[in-house]
Formats: structure tokens, C-alpha cells, sequence
């Protein structure tokens, strides 16, 4: 079995120790051929599957990035190039969630979001300053 290293640079404590790359298919399906490419191929389809669900529901309603990575996360349970993916989605995801929680970000964060509530408000006071309170499909040519 194949051992990624952790490339973070942090000196972060694991407090769950990284399981080993590879296959986690049960021991007697791993020890015949035939059963384990015939494995590999099923856990794939169902990947497969759950990944295009969740494409099809980026546009549409429904969680479509967490049915994306349990799709990858099913590819995980057999196929290294998949568990490498998702441990660097999950390294990546902790680092942001570090960044946003830095006070200055935070502030950034916080300064923008002000100045874009006060740009809407202004282009709501224009709108209702020219047309009033009336919808703008019910609005006679002028």
C-alpha cells in the first residue's frame, strides 16, 4: 500500500492518524482477481452515479458539492488517486477555514459586504425615486 505525505507545512497534530492508501475492500475479495476488478468496477459506477446526480444538481436545486465529493468519497473507498483528491479538498477546505476566521479577513469580509449593501440601497433609493413602488412589468411605455 502507497503512503502520501502531508506537503502543509504546518505543524498541525493529527488527532486522527491518516489511514494508508489503497483499497479498502474486504480481505476475501481482495485475494481473488476476478472479484476484485469485478469490485472495483461496481464501486465505480456507483461513483460515477453520484457524482453526475450531483452535477445535475449544481443548476438545479439540491446540495450538488456535497453529493459531488460523496461520490468522490465512494471513489476513495478503492482507488488511491481519489483518496489523494480528497485529502487535499480537505486540506484545502481547513486552511480557508482558518483564513476566514483571521480577524483581519474577517474585517475585509465585513468593510465589503457594507459597501455592498450601501451600493444596493442606493440603486433601490434611484429605482423607487424614478418609478415609485410600481413593478417594473407593470410599467406603462413612457
Amino acid at each position: 500500500m502507497a503512503v502520501a505525505s502531508d506537503e502543509t507545512g504546518t505543524d498541525e497534530v493529527h488527532s486522527e492518524q491518516e489511514r494508508p492508501l489503497g483499497s479498502r475492500a474486504p480481505e476475501f475479495i481482495k485475494a481473488r482477481r476476478a472479484l476484485h476488478v469485478s469490485w472495483q468496477v461496481g464501486v465505480f459506477i456507483i461513483g460515477l452515479a453520484v457524482v453526475v446526480a450531483g452535477i445535475i444538481m449544481l443548476p438545479l436545486p439540491g446540495p450538488g458539492w456535497v453529493v459531488i465529493f460523496g461520490g468522490m468519497a465512494i471513489w476513495a473507498t478503492e482507488f488511491v488517486w481519489a483518496q489523494l483528491v480528497l485529502r487535499w479538498t480537505k486540506r484545502k477546505v481547513t486552511e480557508a477555514a482558518h483564513r476566514a476566521l483571521d480577524p483581519r479577513v474577517r474585517r475585509r469580509n465585513i468593510i465589503l459586504t457594507s459597501i455592498g449593501l450601501v451600493i444596493v440601497a442606493v440603486l433601490v433609493g434611484i429605482y423607487l425615486w424614478k418609478f415609485g413602488m410600481v413593478m417594473p412589468w407593470k410599467i406603462e411605455d413612457q
